[in-house]
């Protein structure tokens, strides 16, 4: 039972007045177009948010807000008959701010038609004449590998005739071709009876429902049964077709066939694009798989499209699995159903295989965007970078500064460029800083800034059009500082990236910028900050190796710094100095000092 709210003249009076129950509501403009629906556990809670939150709202969702001028609500007895109302109204009303499902195609099915002695058909168009639908099958090579294996295992007629037992007795049909070359058993000319042709159309709906064992158990039993009575040419059709049904089943199968009976999803999604993977599983096959694409409008997290998409395919395959396997927690409860996020075994290898096809179905609408567009995959990674970090300029080339060092001792820094939003490495650099003293990394990153970009000034070489800093507000103060010192505020753009929470600074604001977890700009500033962050600890774990070195070394009496750093430019490293002879120790640092070396022995 529900009830629907009555049309009010203030958005603020109707959400005072809405009810703290499960139920979807609808947001109107002022000319009554529908602007969105949504669901909710608690009506009164969710619309709130709306109104009462909108700082952390993104741009499409304030701009949706602004319109709003009427809310209309429908409680329903709970949060599973919300989602399934939200799920049918969607796509029937196709509100204007909802994520919009992408799926035009129209899928094959497997139909055992209602009428005597059934046949068995292909077919796009699902009729509800009391026939049985199995699929829909992705794949069109798939279904009909499935047919023709039903139709060496089991004849079937193919013709349209009516076979009435009053028709079949006054002989109105002749037996066709199929009867001849096995495909048929002549039930037209009632050369099989209808028991027996039941039979075998009940073993065609167990292997069409991914039940091959029950069907295996069968034939294993006639074909004993056969051998035992010395029926060898039964005995040997029985075991082609269970040899048959066998290989078929072991071609399908992906995990143990204790997992009887699954539904599997998963989603990749950007902020603009949510791909949902659905693969069935019964007795550890995979007997349907599906990908759906939704476009979204707002900020829509993967769990709503998650919950979304489960229910619409769910509903289009007709599934009634309890088991429902998922990447991570839905909030979603509902009685007859079981949500698992499994993290190790053969579900997870299932949700991993599901994981897989979502993503390469992500990258494949990406490359067909692109290559419509006529757009180079950096290109776009760079004008969504550009956007994101509210940029005056694209960002072709760009450069990364990060510091190291260990409780102070041999500080250093590195930098690494990218051009094209690929790492350019010829052009990195490692730096040791010299003006510092102990763990300052607000005046290491002054400085290296400083040496960078003051050279590049004075050599007239090109400026990168955006700078990253490894680190917060602190780092990035201490950049700019250098920045202006040099008179390049206005031709280099810089930002930082904070380590612990992958928040963006931009100069001048105290507050961090807001980026999409998921978007391709915060990915690739991470990459570039990774890759800094790898290159400086390369050189600070080198630097370190050659100080421990060269320590070693001045060990020996007599010998200094200068000649320990002589050796090891020479030799390499300390096994090579212990493995050289006199004679070629002596071309380096002379006979007196050889000998000492080789007497120490290292």
């Amino acid at each position: 039972m529900s009830e629907t709210s009555p049309t009010s003249t203030s958005v603020k009076e109707q959400i005072r007045h809405l009810p703290p129950k499960p139920g979807i509501y609808k947001y109107y403009d002022s000319q009554n177009r529908l602007l969105y629906i949504g669901k909710a556990k608690n009506l009164k809670k969710r619309v709130s948010t709306y109104f009462t939150s909108k700082r952390g709202h993104s741009g499409r969702t304030k701009v949706m807000v602004d319109k709003i001028r009427n809310v209309e609500y429908t409680i329903v007895n709970n949060e599973f008959d919300a989602l399934l109302l939200e799920n049918s109204l969607i796509k029937k009303l196709q509100p204007r701010y909802n994520v919009n499902l992408r799926d035009d195609k129209t899928y094959p099915f497997l139909c055992i038609k209602n009428e005597r002695f059934p046949r068995i058909i292909s077919t796009r168009l699902v009729v509800k004449d009391g026939s049985d639908y199995f699929g829909p099958y992705a794949s069109v090579s798939r279904m009909n590998i499935t047919l023709d294996l039903i139709r060496k295992l089991f004849p079937l007629r193919s013709c349209n005739y009516a076979l009435t037992d009053a028709n079949i007795e006054a002989g109105k049909f002749k037996v066709c071709l199929d009867y001849h070359i096995k495909l048929c058993k002549g039930p037209c000319e009632g050369l099989q009876t209808e028991e027996d042709y039941n039979t075998n159309i009940g073993h065609i709906r167990e292997i069409l429902k991914g039940n091959s064992q029950a069907v295996i158990r069968h034939l294993r039993t006639m074909m004993e049964k056969a051998a035992a009575e010395m029926r060898f040419e039964d005995a040997q059709r029985y075991k082609f077709k269970l040899e048959k049904l066998v290989d078929f089943q072991n071609k399908s199968l992906v995990a143990n066939t204790r997992i009887h009976n699954v539904d599997i999803f998963s989603i990749h999604s950007d902020d603009k694009l949510a791909v949902v993977n659905f693969l069935k599983v019964v007795n550890g096959t995979v007997i349907q798989t599906d990908t759906l694409e939704y476009r979204k409008k707002l900020e829509e997290e993967d769990r709503d499209i998650l919950l979304l998409a489960i229910t619409e395919i769910r509903e289009k395959y007709n599934s009634t699995s309890r088991e429902i396997i998922v990447p991570f927690p839905l909030r979603f409860q509902y009685q007859d159903l079981k949500f698992t996020v499994p993290k190790a075994g053969d579900k997870k290898h299932l949700l991993d295989l599901s994981k897989k096809n979502a993503f390469f179905f992500f990258k494949e609408k990406m490359k067909q965007k692109e290559e419509n567009q006529g757009i180079k995959p950096y290109e776009r990674v760079l004008a969504r970078i550009k956007e994101d970090l509210r940029l005056e300029r694209t960002p072709y080339h760009m450069e990364c500064f990060d510091n190291s060092n260990m409780q102070g001792s041999e500080p250093v820094a590195s930098m690494v460029c990218f051009r094209n939003a690929r790492p350019s490495k010829k052009d990195y650099r490692h730096y040791n800083i010299r003006s510092v003293e102990g763990p300052d990394d607000y005046a290491s990153m002054s400085e290296v800034v400083m040496r960078r970009y003051r050279r590049l000034k004075e050599e007239e070489q090109p400026l990168p059009q955006l700078v990253i800093i490894d680190g917060g507000k602190g780092q990035l103060s201490a950049a700019m500082k250098s920045i202006r010192a040099l008179e390049l505020q206005d031709k280099i753009e810089i930002r930082a990236i904070a380590k612990k929470l992958e928040e963006i600074y931009k100069p001048g604001d105290p507050l961090p910028m807001m980026i999409d977890k998921k978007s391709e700009s915060l990915r690739t500033m991470q990459h570039i900050r990774n890759e800094a962050h790898r290159f400086a600890i390369t050189h600070h774990r080198g630097r370190r190796i050659k100080k421990n070195l060269i320590s070693g070394l001045e060990n020996i009496p007599g010998v200094g710094k200068a000649t320990a750093q002589k050796l090891l430019s020479h030799f390499k490293s300390i096994k090579k100095i212990k493995e050289a002879n006199l004679e070629d120790l002596q071309k380096v640092v002379g006979k007196k000092m050889a000998a000492r070396i080789k007497e120490a022995a290292l």
